[in-house]
């Protein structure tokens, strides 16, 4: 039986939206997953170090997925509902959770960690990530890519040239370079996304703040009515997620002495 477009859309306002856990999605949308498996890589990165940090860890769910933390261990997050969820899921493992300010310095020291990774950071501070590594220590993650979700961005509040621009490759690997890191990998990808119904749009748009930043559902009703009308007539709303594959490398005390 179809479930009316005010019932949808009173499902999806009313569910959480904190964390990174999309388990609400199962059913309702999907997305193509990044061929080199990020959380593969970071796992086996962090069970060969010493001391790493994860950068904007959301509710822990991604770093919670690693089968060996090294001895050293620390995670930030800035929104204090995910740095609590964070700190009940990471505390029992041995992570210490600091919370932090919105785009304010690590309050690490310098040359701290021989591992800094992140998983879809809304902004990167090159600066404060070349500092707190080690020489011959790495960045890795896997970033939003350029014009991410664009079907979707453009239905609602059309292009945004300028915020893609931010996230292209090019741009990051200059920022990168320019903070002193030398980049290793950077491999884009662009990935098929289906929502099945107009609650999993509006769930998205709740969860994923950036994509429409002004989202909120009296805001842009027509738009969702009109968009639930086209689900239902024509199957599911395609967008396309981009995603970067980020290795970066601060050069070690020889290289740096050259």
């Amino acid at each position: 039986m179809e479930r009316s477009f005010d019932a949808l859309v009173a499902e999806a306002e009313s569910a959480s939206v904190d964390g990174w856990d999309f388990s609400w999605f199962e059913g309702r949308a999907t997305e193509t997953r990044p061929s080199w498996g990020y959380q593969r890589l970071m796992s086996n990165r962090l069970a060969n170090v010493s001391a790493a940090l994860d950068i904007q860890t959301g509710g822990g769910e991604v770093l919670a997925g690693v089968t060996k933390f090294p001895p050293t261990m620390a995670a930030v997050e800035s929104w204090p509902p995910n740095a609590a969820l964070a700190t009940r899921l990471l505390h029992p493992r041995g992570v210490v959770v600091v919370a932090t300010p919105t785009e304010s310095p690590l309050p690490f020291a310098d040359e701290a960690f021989d591992l800094v990774t992140s998983r879809h950071p809304n902004t990167v501070w090159w600066n404060e990530i070349a500092r707190v590594l080690r020489p011959g220590g790495t960045y890795l993650a896997q970033h939003i890519g350029p014009a991410t979700v664009s079907e979707l961005v453009e239905y609602f509040i059309g292009p945004q040239p300028e915020a893609w621009a931010r996230r292209h490759p090019d741009r990051e690997r200059a920022q990168a370079e320019a903070a002193g890191l030398q980049i290793v990998d950077m491999r884009l990808e662009r990935l098929r996304q289906e929502f099945f119904d107009i609650g999993a749009v509006v769930h998205f748009l709740r969860k994923v703040i950036w994509t429409v930043p002004d989202f909120t559902v009296e805001r842009y009703r027509e738009r969702l009515r009109e968009l639930h009308e086209r689900i239902e007539a024509d199957g599911p709303f395609v967008a396309h997620a981009a995603r970067v594959l980020v290795e970066a490398r601060k050069p070690d005390a020889s290289a740096l002495g050259a």
